[in-house]
Formats: structure tokens, sequence, C-alpha cells
């Protein structure tokens, strides 16, 4: 089994306010001193922390309550109680955080070392002193710490894989990742042997690396959760190039340009953001092709204007020409989020409300 966790519910709770003090100077000669009640500490936040070391949010499936701490009690001679210490959680770059209860989005964690504070410590309350007047010069009376904020929270790690394979079960993909990176996803001619997401490292010579996400088998209305649908198109939203792969070879039942048509519907139905992303196309096990089906898709492709492949992941056969491909649109993807991060970091840093 995969320890692949991309879905975990945990409770956070800020930590509570602390009291404020009810105290009186005492001092040689004075009988009756004034207050000196200090004010409570404040109670620390519990912050969410993006950090692209982290791929899996397997941490918080085995520890699933986060308590921050408590702000210390104020003391007399006006001495204010500490402030809790924060309690930092860290996951992977690309959580998205819901409301456990309504499944509501809070935030998206889409940037190495962005910051949220999901639960906000409670203010610590105020010591006597603060309730001096004029006409009450005595107060015999200080506020209790506020409460911090708790919530249930239902955290997702979508992939933040560069090119997403995308196609009917036993089209390839694991075959193809196995061959051109040092994954070695588990490969067999059923389909729905890939189970969940496969991450592999490509590095063409001479061109900066990429990753490429071997996702789980996609079948007709996968929109409406049939087979492991939602398990693929719910990682397919956050790569920046889709590679189709269509079995040409007649393993797959179906005519090639009709998979792919329904593949590319699914899609649609799922978001039509996924239709504007970047897409190509590979016909896969080019080795034992039937020509007609191939000369079907190339002719269909071309039409299109889709960008396209014959390969055999088994030969060889015309992967460098795929992989360059791949590697020249991984570097203008990479080139437009520098450019958008750039103009976001102009902006002001995100954080909840008060």
């Amino acid at each position: 089994m995969s320890n692949f966790i991309d879905r975990v519910k945990i409770e956070v709770r800020a930590g509570h306010g602390g009291p404020g003090c009810v105290s009186f100077r005492r001092e040689a000669y004075v009988p009756r001193g004034g207050p000196n009640g200090g004010d409570g500490g404040k109670g620390a936040d519990v912050v969410l922390v993006a950090d692209k070391q982290l791929g899996t949010l397997i941490d918080l499936r085995y520890q699933q309550h986060y308590y921050a701490e408590k702000g210390e009690q104020g003391r007399g001679k006006e001495q204010s109680g500490a402030d809790g210490k924060d309690t930092i959680i860290r996951v992977p770059v690309g959580t998205i955080v819901n409301d456990a209860e309504t499944r509501t989005m809070i935030v998206d964690l889409d940037t190495d070392g962005m910051t949220y504070i999901i639960a906000r410590g409670g203010r610590g309350g105020k010591g006597n002193t603060f309730f001096k007047t004029a006409t009450n010069q005595a107060p015999r009376h200080a506020q209790p710490g506020e409460p911090g904020e708790e919530q249930w929270l239902y955290l997702e790690l979508k992939l933040l894989a560069d090119v997403g394979l995308v196609g009917f079960p036993n089209a390839g993909k694991s075959t193809l990742i196995s061959s051109i990176s040092a994954a070695k996803p588990k490969i067999a001619d059923y389909p729905f042997t890939t189970l969940s997401p496969v991450l592999g490292v490509v590095k063409p010579e001479g061109r900066r690396s990429f990753v490429v996400a071997d996702i789980p088998g996609l079948i007709e209305n996968a929109h409406k959760g049939a087979g492991l649908g939602f398990e693929f198109l719910r990682h397919v939203e956050r790569t920046s190039i889709l590679l189709h792969m269509v079995d040409v070879s007649g393993m797959v039942p179906g005519d090639p340009v009709e998979n792919f048509q329904k593949i590319n519907k699914e899609l649609e139905l799922y978001s039509e953001a996924l239709l504007k992303k970047s897409m190509a196309v590979a016909a896969t096990k080019i080795d034992a092709a039937d020509p007609e089906k191939v000369e079907e898709l190339t002719t269909y492709c071309r039409e299109q204007g889709y960008a396209f492949f014959p390969i055999s992941a088994v030969t060889g056969a015309g992967l460098p020409s795929l992989l360059n491909f791949l590697a020249d649109k991984v570097e203008e993807e990479r080139d437009a989020r520098e450019r958008e991060h750039k103009v976001r970091a102009q902006e002001p840093a995100v954080t909840n409300p008060e």
C-alpha cells in the first residue's frame, strides 16, 4: 500500500488569553497602595506554513490535535503575563485547507513559505490597574482572558507535478514513468494498477529536471466519482501540462480518437479550466501499433492542433523528442509562474481577518 497521504482531518485550538491580575501595592508606610495588577498574556496562534521539503500529509495522520499555549496570568507590580508560543504546523506546498464541517475552502497554500493564521489566540484580560478611575481608586476586579479560536479542518494535498499523465487505465502511463524516471510504480496488464498517484523526477540531458505524475486511470463518468475519478481529477488541476496517453495497439478497448475525446470530455465536465491547459498527445505502444489507428489519431491531432508523439516506453522510440518538448513547456510555465509570484509578492500578505 502506498504511504502517499493526501487527505487528513485535524483539530486546531488556539491558546486562551491569560487572566488579568488583581493586586495592590504593598509598601512600607503605604497602608492603602493603589492597584498594580498586570494584564494577562495573549494566547498563542496556530499557524500553517507551506514547506516544499514535505511531500505528504502523513505526519498529520498520526497527530490530529494541535493545541497552542495559553497566555500567562498577569502579576502584581503591573507585570503582564507572557504571551503563549505559537504552534506551527508545516504542510506540503499545494495543501488546500477546508472547514471540516462545510468543506468550504479557507486557504490554498500554494507557495513555499506561505503562512496562514488558522486559529487566533485569545487576548489577555486586563488587570485591575486598567480599571482605576477617579471614582474607583481601588478596583477589585480584573478581566478573564478571551478564549482562543478552535475548529476542525479537512486538509487536501493536490500534487504539484509539472506534467500530468492522463488516459484510460492500462494506456501505458506507469510503464512510461518507470522508463523515464527513477519511480517504480506497480505495473500489470489490468485496469487500476495505479491506485494512488506516483511521482517521477525526469532529468533530460542538459535540461532542468521536472516532475511527472502518474495519476490513477480515468474512465467515463469519472467526474461523477466513477472508478477513481475524483482521486484522479483533483490532482490533474495542479499540473502545468497534460500529456494524453492513447493506446494504439488495440490492447485498450475502443477507437483511439474516441478514447481521447472521452478523456477530454471528463476533464471538461469536471472543470472547463482543465481544457485550457497545455496539452500534448502520446500514441503509446507504437512498437505493437495498428497502422490504421496511428494514422487516424495522427490526422485528428494535426487537425486539432495538438502536438503528437508516437512512442514506445519499452523500446524507447520517440522518447527523446517527447521529453525535450515537455521540458520546453515546463520551462515556459515556470517562467510564467515566477512572473505571477513576483506580482503577488508585492501584494499584502495573506491572513484571515480579525
